[in-house]
C-alpha cells in the first residue's frame, strides 16, 4: 500500500536578539545609520526595538536640572497617585508613568534625559532612516520601562511606533470553540517590547532589539506608518481606572461641575443607586439618616412634577405683580430640569432630632440635619461625576414643597431640598477660574 504523508503545517514562531556594537550615542546622532551600521542584515518585515533612552539621547533631551522634581513637574499635566516622594502622572506625551519618565540614571550630574518630544515621529525618523541605509521596511518601537497597577515588577512596552500594527482588534471574530470575542483587543506593541526587553536587558548596553517572523505585524507599503502609538493611550472617558489613590477624591471633586446641557443618552439608574450609596456616608448628628433621596426615573413623572412646580411657581410670581414677560423669562430657566433624561429630589428628614424647647437650640438642631443633608447631596455629586455622570443642583423644589410632596406622594416630613438634574453632559464643560484656597481661610 503505498500513499503520501500530510505534513502538519509549521507552528508559528518568531527569532529576537540584541544587536551589538552600537556606539555610546550623543546629541545629534544620526540613530538609522548607527542601528544599520551595526545590523546590515535586517530584512523586510522586522520589527527593530528601540530603547527610549538613546532617542532621547540623539534628540538632545538632556536636559540641566539640578532639582529632578521641578523637571518631573514640567512633565507632569496630572498627578495620578503620590507616596511620599514616589509619583505616579500623566506626562505630556498622555502616558501614565512613574516621574514622567524622567531619568537621572546614567546621565551627568546635576542633568536630566526626558522622553523623546513625540516618539511616533522619533520611530517614523528611524524607519526611513533604514529604508534609505538598506532598503528594507521594518517596524520600528520606541519603548519603555513601565510599571504595572496590581502587578510587580516592571516591564518594557511601546511609546513611539511607526509601521507596526500596535493593537490587533479581535472584536467580532469567534475563539476556537466559535465563542464570539467581544473585548478582546491585543497590545501586540508592548507584546513586541517587552520581548525585545529580555534580550536587551537593563544594565547590559544593549539598546536596541530586531523581532524576526512577524512579518504580519509591520505595514509594507512605504508612507503606511500606522497610527503609532498614541493609539495605545486610553481615552479618559474609557478609562475606568483614571484616578489614582488620595488623588481620587480631590479629582472627582474637581471634576464635578454643574452641567446644564445633556445628551439623550439613558442614564444607568445602577450608577445612581451607586452614587447614592456615596451620598448616605455623609456625616450626620446623634447618629441619624437624615436623606431620602426620590430617584423620578420616568419621563411620566419627571413631567408631572415639573409640570406642577410650573403652575406653583407662575402663581407665586403673579401674586408678586412680575409681567408676564418676566414670568416667561423666570420660567425658562427652569429648562435644565425638564431637558435632563433624570430627575432626582433630594429630602430632609429630621427623625432622631432632639427637642429642646427653646427657639435658639431647635434651631441650631434643625441647621446640623440642613447641614448633614447638603453634605449627603455633595457626596451624591461628586459620585455622579465618578460616575461620568454631570449633574445640576438647584434649588426650585425647596419653594413649592407641599405641591412636591403632593404630586409625589411623599410624607409630610419629608422636606425636599432642591432637584438635581442628571445625564450625560452634551460637551466639555468650560474652564473653571482658579480661585485661591488661602482667600477662604483664615488661621488663629
Amino acid at each position: 500500500m503505498s500513499g503520501t504523508t500530510e505534513q502538519s503545517p509549521a507552528a508559528p514562531e518568531f527569532r529576537v536578539w540584541a544587536v551589538p556594537g552600537l556606539p555610546e550615542v550623543a546629541q545629534g546622532d544620526d540613530l538609522a545609520k548607527l542601528i544599520a551600521g551595526a545590523e546590515p542584515g535586517l530584512a523586510d518585515g522586522d520589527v527593530l526595538l528601540v530603547t527610549s533612552k538613546i532617542v532621547s539621547k540623539a534628540e538632545g533631551r538632556l536636559v540641566h536640572a539640578a532639582d529632578r522634581e521641578a523637571a518631573i513637574d514640567a512633565e507632569t499635566v496630572r498627578v495620578v497617585a503620590r507616596r511620599g516622594p514616589l509619583r505616579i502622572v500623566q506626562n505630556r506625551q498622555g502616558h501614565v508613568m512613574a516621574a514622567a519618565g524622567v531619568d537621572a540614571s546614567n546621565t551627568p550630574s546635576g542633568t536630566v534625559l526626558l522622553l523623546p518630544e513625540d516618539p511616533d515621529a522619533s520611530a517614523r525618523a528611524i524607519r526611513d532612516g533604514l529604508r534609505d541605509a538598506l532598503g528594507v521596511t521594518v517596524g520600528v518601537l520606541v519603548t519603555d520601562t513601565f510599571g504595572r497597577p496590581w502587578r510587580a515588577g516592571l516591564t518594557d512596552v511601546a511609546i513611539g511606533a511607526a509601521g507596526v500594527r500596535v493593537l490587533d482588534d479581535l472584536r467580532g471574530g469567534t475563539d476556537a470553540h466559535g465563542n464570539p470575542l467581544s473585548a478582546t483587543v491585543v497590545a501586540t506593541a508592548d507584546e513586541l517590547a517587552a520581548a525585545g526587553d529580555l534580550v536587551k536587558g537593563k544594565a547590559a548596553g544593549l539598546p536596541v532589539a530586531v523581532v524576526r517572523g512577524l512579518r504580519h505585524v509591520v505595514a509594507e507599503e512605504d508612507g503606511e506608518d500606522g497610527e503609532g502609538a498614541r493609539a495605545m493611550v486610553r481615552d479618559a472617558r474609557d478609562d475606568m481606572f483614571r484616578l489614582g489613590t488620595s488623588e481620587a477624591v480631590r479629582e472627582a471633586v474637581t471634576q464635578r461641575r454643574t452641567v446644564r446641557s445633556f445628551t439623550d443618552e439613558p442614564v444607568d439608574p445602577g450608577a445612581v443607586r451607586r452614587a447614592v450609596a456615596a451620598a448616605v456616608t455623609a456625616p450626620a448628628p446623634h447618629h441619624t439618616t437624615p436623606w431620602r433621596f426620590v430617584l423620578l426615573e420616568s419621563a411620566q413623572s419627571r413631567t408631572r412634577l415639573l409640570d406642577a412646580m410650573r403652575e406653583a411657581w407662575i402663581a407665586d410670581l403673579r401674586r408678586d405683580g412680575k409681567s408676564e414677560e418676566s414670568i416667561a423669562r423666570r420660567i425658562r430657566r427652569g429648562d435644565v430640569l425638564r431637558n435632563a433624561p433624570y430627575l432626582v429630589v433630594p429630602c430632609l428628614v429630621m427623625d432622631g432630632s432632639h427637642e429642646y424647647g427653646d427657639e435658639r437650640r431647635d434651631g441650631a438642631e434643625r441647621e446640623m440635619f440642613v447641614v448633614a443633608a447638603g453634605a449627603g447631596v455633595q457626596n451624591f455629586l461628586v459620585a455622579l461625576a465618578g460616575e461620568r455622570l454631570g449633574s445640576a443642583w438647584v434649588s426650585s423644589t425647596m419653594f413649592c414643597r407641599d405641591v412636591v410632596r403632593e404630586v409625589l406622594e411623599l410624607p409630610e416630613d419629608w422636606d425636599p431640598m432642591g432637584a438635581v438634574a442628571v445625564g450625560h453632559p452634551a460637551g466639555l464643560p468650560k474652564p473653571r477660574p482658579e480661585r485661591d484656597a488661602g482667600a477662604f481661610v483664615v488661621s488663629r
